[in-house]
């Protein structure tokens, strides 16, 4: 057969249409003649008649064949690849020419689509800018989610304005720039386009939740009916997954297996402060303990040499790994309880546990609220931020901590040490009140509130800590609006945990944050010696600086409503002895209540994972727990002296 005339004319019937004729002769040539512009042809003819796969097929071999490494046919394999579901494949050719990604939206959209569903979006950064600026309404889609996470990324700003800008009826982008937006306190943007958002919640459509981040709703919604129904990507039946993995054989052992899952496994995270010492402190009697750790290895390298993780756990790590992959190696192990510590946080990949890794999964300290669209059995809390009233809300079980659901650790935290509030840059004759929370947590209620206080106690001054200059701006443009002096307030910058720790002791009130308290830093502030002020809330979020102001023993800085709490700031800020009392009573009760004490928190979290396994071995559905109560201690276990 002389190819050439073969080739020529498989190529004329190609161009009449005649693609069956044309295949005909292909497959009689496709012996001789392996070369790119065979396959290339093959491939064209194939997808006239609806061969995706073949076609897909023939055009990765005619990249393989190409001389030119980022070949365009190892491109449209890919692509087809993908377009008829089968990824393993589509992944295998989109890295063959991935450099190209980087200005080809289709096939970066490939690349990304992939590595997100595996749980690997922290491959996806040099592809987000290209799908951005694509005028494809799936690319616009595709971006959002891809931009929901790391808000601290400088790009992100700009390509969600970017994107809304395109696609301003893309509610989803919306919601990022209003996320963004409170981040900077651009209070004039977030009223502006918030408008569109709660005019669907007016006529009582909801569906604008489904679409919102989890985390950034509860910045601006306090209503745990709602908070539930935010979602990333509702796609599991959560009851049907729980039963398929319940149903699973299970070998348990004389000891717990306890499954710790995070990306916050380095000493300098603020999950470790709070954590390190309650895995220091586990039963290694009762209890074997595995951190399954996703954490970037840079916090690992610059650790190195100076933690010894092995004293938390065994480390097995998971980062490398696709969600699938990481429920497999956790299933391996024969983990009894797996527990997410990061939920709808930035960082998270909870759908890990959405490949059932154990016969017990429950979420615990980085997530207030539920987990949505993740298969859990409990949420661990305590009866301030999970009263019975929450049940309705939570698809998982409540498991009420007796005390508070916050563990802290006084062994490797460190003591606050002498200052003075020259050093830190505050007036001495001034009643200073605190907030060193997010600058995100700061929204114009409490901003008017705040300013009430100012009006209302001459002598005070506020005392914020900031994350940008542009931050600044905009704070004291709403201040100045409200009547009050730049001068009254003073803003200081991030600085390491240990300068930290040692100046907030120089205010003399913490004020807090609605609808999202201070979490971690309520009991910073606490271990301080300043007391903070709150308000009863009406979510997890808002009822977690209840939860420990209680275990602190100073329950009645809990305002019944906001009325209440700024009357009280104001009261304060006339009684010097009432604050020097609280200070004294807060350095006298961390030594002996239980916000501080971690073996006492240890113990009773050891006794709730004890009660879930026995419900379990004795086949009963996970039900709401309360977890029994410790005597009181009587003596101190630590002193600040």
């Amino acid at each position: 057969m002389n190819t050439n005339i073969s080739f020529a004319a498989a190529s004329k019937d190609y161009q009449k249409g005649q693609y069956l004729k044309s295949l005909e002769v292909l497959n009689k040539l496709i012996d001789t003649q392996q070369d790119v512009k065979t396959y290339v042809l093959l491939a064209k003819n194939l997808l006239k008649l609806g061969f995706k796969s073949e076609a897909a097929s023939a055009y990765a071999l005619a990249g393989e064949r190409d001389s030119n490494k980022e070949s365009p046919y190892t491109r449209e394999a890919a692509l087809l690849y993908f377009a008829c579901g089968d990824e393993e494949q589509a992944l295998l050719q989109a890295l063959r020419v991935m450099t190209l990604a980087r200005s080809d939206a289709d096939l970066a959209c490939v690349l990304a689509s992939i590595h997100t569903r595996q749980g690997r979006k922290d491959l996806v950064s040099p592809y987000r800018k290209v799908i951005s600026e694509s005028s494809n309404p799936d690319h616009a889609r595709l971006a959002v989610q891809l931009l929901s996470d790391d808000i601290l990324d400088a790009t992100n700003a700009t390509l969600v304005h970017n994107l809304f800008k395109k696609f301003p009826d893309i509610m989803p982008l919306r919601l990022l720039k209003l996320v963004f937006a409170r981040e900077v306190c651009d209070f004039d943007l977030v009223a502006r386009e918030f408008l569109a958002v709660q005019r669907m919640l007016d006529k009582g459509d909801l569906s604008v939740l489904e679409r919102d981040n989890p985390f950034y709703n509860l910045h601006w919604c306090s209503d745990e009916a709602l908070n539930a129904l935010a979602s990333h990507n509702p796609s599991l039946p959560l009851k049907e997954a729980a039963a398929r993995r319940r149903a699973v054989p299970h070998a348990w052992s004389k000891k717990i297996r306890i499954g710790y899952l995070s990306s916050d496994f380095w000493a300098g995270h603020a999950t470790m402060k709070l954590l390190r010492r309650i895995l220091e402190l586990h039963d290694r009697d009762k209890f074997e303990i595995t951190l399954f750790c996703h954490t970037e290895e840079k916090y690992l390298e610059h650790e190195a040499g100076t933690v010894d993780r092995s004293q938390w756990g065994d480390v097995c790590i998971v980062r490398g790994m696709t969600d699938e992959e990481a429920a497999n190696a956790i299933r391996e192990r024969q983990i009894d309880i797996l527990v997410d510590l990061k939920g709808h946080t930035f960082g998270g990949r909870s759908r890990i546990l959405n490949y059932g890794g154990a016969p017990l999964q429950a979420t615990w300290l980085g997530f207030p609220g539920s987990v949505t669209d993740v298969d859990l059995d409990y949420a661990i809390g305590d009866r301030f931020v999970l009263p019975e009233s929450s049940e309705a809300h939570y698809h998982e079980k409540l498991v009420r901590m007796p005390e508070s659901y916050q563990p802290n650790d006084p062994a490797n935290r460190p003591k606050p040490k002498p200052t003075t509030r020259t050093q830190v840059g505050l007036p001495e004759d001034a009643f200073v009140f605190a907030s060193f929370n997010a600058n995100r947590k700061i929204n114009t209620e409490i901003l008017d509130v705040w300013c009430n206080i100012l009006k209302r106690a001459p002598n005070g001054v506020l005392w914020l800590m900031l994350s940008s200059p542009h931050t600044q701006t905009n704070l004291l443009n709403y201040i100045n609006k409200k009547g009050i002096d730049s001068d009254r307030v003073i803003f200081c910058p991030r600085v390491s945990y240990e300068e930290h720790i040692d100046r907030q002791q120089m205010a003399d009130l913490g004020i807090d944050t609605f609808p999202v308290n201070g979490h971690t830093t309520t009991s910073e502030q606490l271990w301080g010696g300043l007391p903070v002020l709150t308000v009863q809330g009406t979510n997890f979020a808002s009822r977690v600086s209840e939860s420990l102001l209680n275990a602190i023993g100073l329950p009645e800085l809990v305002a019944a409503d906001i009325k209440a709490y700024e009357d009280m700031a104001v009261v304060l800020a006339n009684s010097p002895e009432r604050i020097a009392e609280y200070k004294q009573r807060i350095r006298r009760n961390a030594g002996i209540m239980p916000l501080f004490d971690a073996e006492r928190f240890t113990l009773h979290l050891e006794r709730a994972y004890e009660i879930m396994v026995e419900r379990a071995k004795m086949r009963l559905e996970p039900d709401h727990i309360d977890v029994p109560a410790l005597p009181p201690r009587t003596t101190p276990f630590f002193s600040f002296d």
